[in-house]
């Protein structure tokens, strides 16, 4: 497996080896160090090199699986069952995709789960689901790079997320219930983007330009209230400096 600059990773092959002894360990034991060193020498790789490979340990191992995850939503996205098809199928293509990556291990990803919820886990939680979210919208071949490339991501986000706790959940032959909840998601988001466009055309206002403005105003009123600051200690420094000198608050002559 190559990075993003195309450089390959020396441990891929070692996280490969060790994925599938760790999963079937973690259905008793859970993501501990112990469990992944047992998963090491079951795979047969030495201590130095499971140190290499998982530097920060069982967390490492499940970023590790989140991203084969990611793999396999992007591969059914960039294959012929998703020609054609429009956007909202691709996102359940994909999810669903991904959630078939993780079928077989599927009380071990309940696990992960438990263990990503742990709070000091909690910012590696958010980056993977942000992660899977963009890897999606990237296969998709999304072209925004303004608000709406933060905005999709975030409420792909908020899908994925939700679709994953009704999944560990769900005993439904054919996880028939969570595929049904997959799609009143995506059809809550449809009808608020329907929503969003209606006011936009309606009336000229844009929902996503508010943020924008609001952002603006934020920084000028933060700029205001600096000034005024600068202001207050420069009267109150006023006459006490030589003319050629004056110790103004921004550090330089007016």
């Amino acid at each position: 497996m190559s990075d993003m600059t195309g450089r390959k990773d020396p441990f891929t092959p070692v996280r490969q080896r060790v994925l599938p002894e760790a999963l079937k360990a973690a259905v008793f034991e859970g993501f501990t160090p112990s469990m992944l060193a047992k998963a090491g020498a079951a795979a047969g790789v030495s201590p130095a090199e499971l140190a290499a490979a998982f530097p920060r340990g069982p967390i490492d191992l499940v970023e590790y699986w989140s991203g084969e995850a990611d793999r396999a939503a992007r591969e059914a996205l960039i294959g012929e069952a998703a020609a054609g098809l429009k956007v909202r199928e691709k996102v359940v293509l994909a999810i669903e995709a991904r959630l078939g990556a993780l079928g077989p291990f599927k009380e071990a990803a309940r696990r992960a789960g438990a263990y990503l919820a742990l709070p000091h886990n909690a910012p590696t939680a958010a980056r993977l689901v942000w992660a899977s979210a963009d890897a999606i919208w990237r296969a998709m071949g999304d072209p925004s790079t303004d608000f709406n490339f933060y905005s999709k991501r975030a409420i792909l986000s908020g899908v994925l997320a939700s679709t994953m706790a009704r999944w560990f959940a769900d005993d439904s032959e054919g996880e028939r219930e969570t595929k049904e909840f997959l799609r009143k998601r995506i059809e809550n988001v449809m009808q608020f983007e329907k929503v969003k466009a209606r006011v936009r055309d309606s009336s000229g206002f844009d929902p996503e330009g508010l943020f924008g403005w609001l952002g603006k105003m934020r920084y000028r009123a933060a700029e205001s209230e600096r000034s005024r600051e600068e202001k207050k200690v420069d009267d109150a420094l006023k006459g006490t400096f030589p003319a050629s000198d004056p110790p103004y608050f921004a550090g330089g002559a007016r």
